[in-house]
């Protein structure tokens, strides 16, 4: 079953093949001084292009130097999706061509990461739905990131031969103990509240009082940050829904710091085997059915990410980005979940233990065009 919701989620992915896409994907305005995004793909779930990555870092720039913009909210259209990344068939076709797409999409696509995370500006994400992949990334660095009840995280690349992008480098290794070793490796999903407990989310606002908060954010008259503070914090403390849930994950918290804090994909895997507890076999299974080569280049990733700073982390994924276009099992992910759907890849390596040190180091190693932020 799990198996097949992801292949729902991301065949939405893969429904565009437009390179460019059309100026209606994207909506940009100015309203009252206040900017807003919106990603206006509701039928294939907000996923983006370069052409609108491209806008959005354009704009941004424009908004977070200009004295008259004072906060940015960006959204999704529909009641479905904030993003659910980016459009994988593209860059998979891309790849495939050599034709430097996926490059100029990767290394854009972090850039802009980058910039969200620098903005001078309060940058406001409002998530009403899925959030996967990189369309974590357009939200999980701003300064507010408001969560409804239908909001979804998940980073599911390893089971497509990637590994959690976008700024998730950076942010995973941050969050409470080993959760986002946890997240990042098995692709976990977390829905509504528990993307506040997790730390995805910054505050948790009924869906339908979303658009409440929107229009008090923009009636704000020269807002400050304590006024856009006491805004966002009142609509979240008015929220009732599952307000007294406890978090999905509390009560394997212990289990996943002890379990997830190997430093080697195989030391986790040992720890689980020898737990032997139905929770553990059920994440040993999990992982055995994700690209060996996903598994240790994310956690190289998130222990890496833990010591270095925003940019160096966002060089690291650009370079690891670009050895699984030259690689394998990227394209042969997609296949067996979008293509073929068999849900049956033959990753090679096929095992962890044969996934080698000089397979991580031409992975990571140094580019003529490196990203340098």
């Amino acid at each position: 079953m799990k198996l097949q919701r992801l292949q729902h989620l991301l065949k939405h992915m893969r429904m565009s093949s437009s390179l460019s896409g059309t100026r209606d994907d994207l909506l940009l305005e100015t309203v009252k001084g206040k900017g807003v995004i919106t990603l206006n793909r509701p039928k294939i779930l907000n996923v983006f292009n370069l052409s609108m990555i491209r806008r959005i870092h354009q704009q941004l720039e424009e908004w977070d130097s200009d004295d008259s913009t004072s906060l940015v909210i960006i959204k999704g259209a529909g009641d479905k999706a904030f993003c659910a990344g980016g459009d994988i068939k593209v860059v998979t076709e891309s790849g495939r061509k050599g034709d430097g797409y996926s490059v100029d999409l990767f290394r854009e696509e972090y850039s802009l990461n980058y910039k969200m995370a620098m903005m001078k500006k309060p940058l406001i994400a409002i998530v009403n739905g899925i959030a996967m992949g990189g369309g974590v990334g357009l939200s999980v660095h701003g300064r507010y990131r408001v969560a409804t009840e239908r909001a979804m995280f998940a980073m599911p690349e390893t089971a497509i031969g990637l590994f959690p992008d976008a700024g998730a480098g950076y942010v995973l290794p941050r969050m409470k103990g080993r959760l986002g070793t946890f997240l990042g490796l098995t692709g976990h999903r977390l829905k509504g509240e528990d993307t506040l407990h997790a730390g995805y989310a910054t505050h948790y606002v009924e869906s339908s009082k979303v658009d409440d908060l929107e229009q008090a954010l923009l009636e704000l008259k020269n807002p400050s940050a304590e006024k856009v503070d006491e805004i966002v914090n009142h609509y979240h403390d008015k929220c009732q829904i599952d307000r007294d849930k406890p978090f999905l994950l509390a009560s394997h918290q212990e289990d996943i710091d002890r379990l997830f804090s190997g430093d080697t994909v195989e030391e986790i895997f040992e720890a689980l085997h020898q737990d032997g507890s139905e929770w553990a076999l059920k994440q040993l299974g999990v992982l055995k059915k994700m690209s060996p080569t996903s598994l240790k280049l994310g956690l190289h990733l998130l222990r890496e990410g833990a010591k270095l700073d925003m940019a160096a982390v966002m060089t690291l994924e650009y370079r690891m980005s670009q050895g699984c276009m030259r690689g394998h099992d990227f394209y042969e992910g997609v296949r067996a979940l979008l293509v073929d759907k068999d849900g049956n890849p033959q990753w090679n390596p096929a095992k962890v233990e044969d996934v080698t040190a000089e397979i991580l180091d031409d992975h990571c190693r140094p580019l003529d065009n490196d990203l340098y932020l």
